[in-house]
């Protein structure tokens, strides 16, 4: 029985994502961490590195849309997987805080061309009824990354961090190059249909009186922009990523400073939140196409800022846990539908722009939560108060997700 080749897309994506997560946004909190010790770096400086790579994002997001769009991500995502690659290799050998800050945005500009983003634009060309379960299928790729996070810390203790990094880099070139070649732009352009169902079927199916997924209606750029549903899914998302991103950056140093934990230690809690991220990614796939994502998501926020205060306030292990329960389940099950809710209610023929706008947006959630933890936390001595204010913000996030509802069409309208 011949697959359909999305699927066989989801894979290499799922692959990709893997490599992303493992070697950057899994394991950047463990280099922040060891850098600190051997540089006597600040971690308003560190954080620095991490609001950097999201401007960057910022920037070149609606680039990456109107390229996607038009010219489709095959290329571009090797190219991502190259510069990536550059960007490890070069943190294998950095020496000062220019050279860290520079690694950093070459990585950055390798995960912007080849990461989530792209691998989104091109998953959602490919289907429609099983969109959802798509999508978060390539992102077991993000969550299986945290697995590795104990084998990064185990080989940067055996090996050395910068050994390590340079040994990512290396894989990511030999592994992430083949998989990009697997990334197609539409499936009309090679002889395939959405979801792989023949539009006759759907026809005939309908005929019969058979329940099919309704005609996808699109929007232009200008008129996504128009509607209250753009702008909240991508406050929404911002403020989701604002927790993400500072939890990525700064929960390692967190447990090791204010708590008293090893960075092993540390790590096996990042290992936890990664197990709840599969399970709530697995929940994704079995659900995702069924429920309302909108309201799913806004549940989610409120776990993100459940599982915050847990981190912030941990007095045991067991506190600890409930932090990778809560927020891990929250970022798998949430994640997926972020661009499965924009596709769902913009259509796919302007999805690259639509996302990217979008992203230059969320961007902005990534860069504060960072530096909000990283500059409270250099004025007050501790994260208390930094984590504290994300988890506040992350609850209030549930509003925004509550008030994107579907948009009308304007011609509908």
């Amino acid at each position: 029985m011949k697959v359909f080749y999305g699927w066989r897309m989801v894979g290499a994506a799922c692959g990709i994502q893997f490599l992303l997560a493992a070697f950057l946004t899994q394991a950047l909190g463990l280099y922040i961490a060891v850098l600190s010790d051997e540089m006597g770096w600040s971690k308003t400086t560190l954080s620095g590195a991490a609001a950097l790579q999201s401007v960057e994002a910022a920037i070149i997001g609606p680039v990456l849309g109107w390229v996607m769009d038009r010219v489709g991500p095959q290329k571009m995502i090797r190219l991502g997987m190259v510069l990536f690659s550059a960007g490890l290799l070069l943190l294998s050998q950095v020496n000062s805080v220019t050279t860290f800050y520079v690694s950093a945005v070459l990585m950055a500009i390798g995960a912007s061309l080849g990461g989530y983003f792209p691998l989104s634009v091109a998953v959602v060309q490919w289907f429609e009824k099983f969109r959802a379960r798509a999508l978060s299928i390539m992102s077991l790729g993000l969550a299986m990354g945290g697995l590795v996070v104990p084998l990064m810390a185990l080989s940067m203790q055996q090996w050395g961090w910068r050994a390590t990094a340079a040994g990512s880099g290396v894989l990511v070139l030999l592994t992430g190059l083949p998989m990009a070649g697997m990334i197609r732009r539409r499936p009309e352009d090679h002889g395939e249909h959405m979801d792989g169902i023949d539009p006759a079927m759907r026809a005939a199916a309908e005929r019969e009186g058979q329940a099919v997924s309704p005609l996808q209606v699109e929007f232009t750029v200008a008129q996504a922009l128009r509607t209250r549903a753009f702008w909240m899914l991508a406050i929404g998302h911002g403020l989701a990523l604002l927790v993400v991103s500072a939890v990525n950056v700064h929960a390692i140093t967190h447990m090791k400073e204010g708590l008293g934990y090893s960075v092993a230690t540390a790590s096996w809690v990042i290992l936890i939140m990664t197990f709840g991220q599969l399970a709530g990614v697995l929940m994704g796939v079995t659900m995702g196409d069924w429920f309302d994502k909108r309201k799913v998501a806004a549940l989610c926020m409120l776990a993100h800022g459940i599982g915050m205060l847990c981190l912030t306030y941990a007095t045991s292990m067991a506190t600890l846990l409930a932090f990778g329960v809560f927020h891990g389940i929250a970022w798998g099950l949430r994640g997926p539908f972020m661009q499965a809710i924009r596709a769902d209610y913009f259509g796919r023929n302007a999805i690259g722009m639509i996302m990217g706008l979008s992203a230059a947006i969320i961007a902005m959630g990534q860069i504060a939560g960072p530096m909000i933890a990283g500059v409270l936390a250099d004025l007050t001595g501790d994260y208390q108060l930094g984590f504290s204010l994300l988890a506040l913000l992350a609850a209030l996030g549930s509003l925004s997700f509550m008030l994107a509802t579907k948009p009308d069409h304007p011609v509908q309208a």
